[in-house]
C-alpha cells in the first residue's frame, strides 16, 4: 500500500490540496498535532476532489480520470467519474485505491475507524447536483446540506475522537450554516452554472426572479432576500456554537476557526450591503480574528 503523505502526490493531487488556502475557514492549522493535520488534509483532499468532479473543475490533462481507470475523454462525463470515484472509495475500506488522494485517505480511515457513510454522503450530494438544480423549499435545501456539508463536520469529530450525539447535532448546524454561506457568496457563479440554491419559495416571497439574480448588481428585493438567508445562516451558527465550548484545547481553537469563518463571511456579505451579484464577498483576516475571539469568549462562558 502506498501512503502519499510519505511519497509525492502528482500535480493534480497537489493542486486539489492547494485549494485549502481559499476556503472560508482553516482546514488544518499549524497549531494542531501533526497526526490531526495529516488526517484532516486527507479528508479535505477527498472532499475537495469529489466537489471538483461534481463541478467539472478538475485539473487539466485528465490525470484524475486515468487514476480512476477511465479514459481521459471520460473526464467530461461527471456521472461516470463520480461512479468510478465511488468505486475507488470502496477500495479505501477493502482493497487498494487507485487515486493518490484516496490512497492518502486509507491510513486515516483505518487509524480513526471511519465508516463509509459520510464519504458516500459527499458523493451523493455531487451526484444530486447533476440532476437537481433548483430547491423548492428551505427543508429541501437542508436535506441537500445533510449530504453536502454535514458529513465533513462529522468526520472532524470522528478523527478527533469527540463524536457524541449532541456534538454531532451541533456540528450539523454549523456545517449547514457554512454551506448556506457559501451558496450566498456564489449566487452569480452558481446561476452561471445553471444552479440556484436559494429556495424557490423564498424567491417568490421576496418577489425575486432568476432574471434579477442574473443582473450585475443586486436590487432592493435581492438584497432583502440575501439578508433573510444570511440571518438564517447566522442563527444556525449561533445554535451550533455550544459545540465549541464542549471541547477543549487545540480542538476548541479549530472549531472556533470553522465557526468564525462563517461569521466573518456573513460580515463580508453584510458589509457589501447584501449585494452578492457584483462579486463574491470575502472575509478579511482581521474580521476572521475578531470573530474567532468572540467565538472563543462565548465558548469560555458556555464551557
Amino acid at each position: 500500500m502506498t501512503d502519499t503523505r510519505q511519497g509525492r502526490p502528482d500535480a493534480s493531487a497537489r493542486a486539489t490540496l492547494g485549494k485549502a488556502a481559499d476556503e472560508n475557514f482553516p482546514v488544518a492549522p499549524f497549531f494542531l498535532p501533526r497526526a490531526w493535520r495529516d488526517d484532516l488534509m486527507a479528508v479535505y483532499g477527498f472532499a475537495r476532489l469529489v466537489d471538483d468532479i461534481g463541478d467539472g473543475d478538475l485539473a487539466p490533462g485528465g490525470s484524475d480520470a486515468r487514476h480512476l481507470g477511465l479514459d481521459p475523454e471520460t473526464a467530461r462525463d461527471r456521472l461516470a467519474l463520480l461512479d468510478a470515484f465511488e468505486e475507488d472509495l470502496h477500495r479505501v475500506f477493502d482493497g487498494v485505491p487507485r487515486h493518490p488522494l484516496l490512497r492518502a485517505l486509507q491510513p486515516t480511515v483505518r487509524r480513526c475507524g471511519l465508516t463509509p457513510a459520510p464519504f458516500l454522503g459527499l458523493v451523493a450530494a455531487n451526484r444530486q447536483d447533476q440532476s437537481v438544480s433548483r430547491y423548492e423549499t428551505y427543508d429541501e435545501l437542508l436535506a441537500y446540506c445533510e449530504l453536502s456539508a454535514n458529513p465533513v463536520g462529522r468526520l472532524v469529530l470522528a478523527i478527533t475522537g469527540t463524536d457524541t450525539p449532541e456534538r454531532i447535532r451541533r456540528s450539523d448546524e454549523i456545517c449547514t450554516a457554512l454551506q448556506i454561506v457559501e451558496h450566498l457568496q456564489d449566487v452569480a457563479e452558481d446561476l452561471a452554472d445553471g444552479r440556484v440554491y436559494l429556495p424557490a419559495e423564498d424567491l417568490r416571497r421576496f418577489h425575486v426572479t432568476e432574471d434579477d439574480l442574473a443582473r450585475p448588481t443586486a436590487g432592493a428585493s435581492v438584497r432583502a432576500l440575501i439578508a433573510f438567508e444570511a440571518q438564517r445562516a447566522r442563527d444556525l451558527l449561533h445554535a451550533g456554537g455550544p459545540l465549541v465550548g464542549s471541547v477543549h484545547g487545540r480542538l476548541r481553537l479549530l472549531l472556533a476557526g470553522f465557526t468564525a469563518g462563517g461569521h466573518a463571511a456573513l460580515d463580508a456579505i453584510t458589509d457589501a450591503g447584501y449585494d452578492v451579484l457584483a462579486g463574491a464577498p470575502k472575509s478579511t483576516k482581521p474580521s476572521l480574528m475578531r470573530q474567532a475571539g468572540a467565538v472563543l469568549l462565548r465558548a469560555r462562558k458556555e464551557g
